[in-house]
């Protein structure tokens, strides 16, 4: 029987992909997010592809600490974990009202997507993960080196948060990294934002002039969870065809 695998903000883009990579090699694998539809709706197509009850879901919303609990004490009810992706969130307050008090609620509903989801998902799964061997992969983004400002610091503050991680649980046999996205394509992500000017625009800023896409991002992610990722942690990988060299 394959390893098991959480991943948050599994219903859709990379979140989906990398559940699918996971599926395809014969793991188990529990999807997360707020939107029960949704992830029904991906649980079955997975399922039909790969194998009956192997992709299991429940819907919370992880910015939230009693429906994180709850999420893990659904998780933990069918054993162990070996790896935790945490990929749920987004630049989900875009724009304010040039208010201060429309700024801060936009910072503090960034923070509460991107870092709080993570944070609160990963620690209360700490004590099931599988020990030595298991693996923590945050999603970041190009933006955590050149913003916009609340939600690129959102994802600075993940890379801190897997370094610390990384010296907290490597004397435990676990790792923690990150994976970076620039643009890819196929996703959520941007909404009503992603116009075709502004889609050509980011193409642009590459090197490759290519979106990136879910699978490829997918496969970043897949290796730095593989059993032969144990060297690498507290790591940034950077995948944006370029646009912003890492750092």
């Amino acid at each position: 029987m394959g390893r098991r695998i959480v991943v948050s903000g599994g219903g859709t883009g990379i979140g989906l992909a990398a559940a699918e990579t996971f599926a395809a090699e014969g793991d188990r694998v529990v999807i997360l997010g707020r939107r029960a539809e949704v992830l029904r709706t991906a649980a079955d197509k997975l399922n039909a592809a790969y194998g009956p009850g192997l992709v299991t879901w429940t819907s919370a919303d992880l910015s939230d600490p009693e429906q994180t609990r709850r999420a893990a004490e659904f998780i933990a009810a069918d054993g162990g974990v070996d790896v935790v992706v945490t990929n749920a969130g987004g630049n989900v307050a875009a724009s304010n009202d040039g208010t201060l008090e429309g700024i801060a609620d936009q910072y503090q509903r960034n923070f509460a997507a991107n870092v709080l989801t993570a944070v609160l998902l990963t620690e209360a799964l700490l004590p099931h993960l599988t020990r030595p061997g298991g693996r923590i992969v945050h999603l970041s983004s190009v933006a955590a080196l050149r913003g916009p400002g609340s939600y690129g610091g959102t994802k600075a503050a993940l890379h801190t948060y897997t370094f610390e991680l990384a010296k907290r649980l490597g004397p435990e046999g676990v790792t923690a990294n990150a994976v970076a996205p620039g643009y890819v394509e196929d996703t959520e992500f941007f909404g009503e934002r992603g116009t075709p000017e502004f889609i050509a625009q980011q193409i642009g800023q590459t090197l490759t002039g290519q979106p990136g896409t879910p699978v490829e991002i997918a496969a970043a992610i897949r290796y730095l969870a593989s059993p032969e990722a144990a060297y690498v942690t507290g790591q940034v990988l950077h995948i944006n065809g370029g646009a912003q060299f890492g750092r």
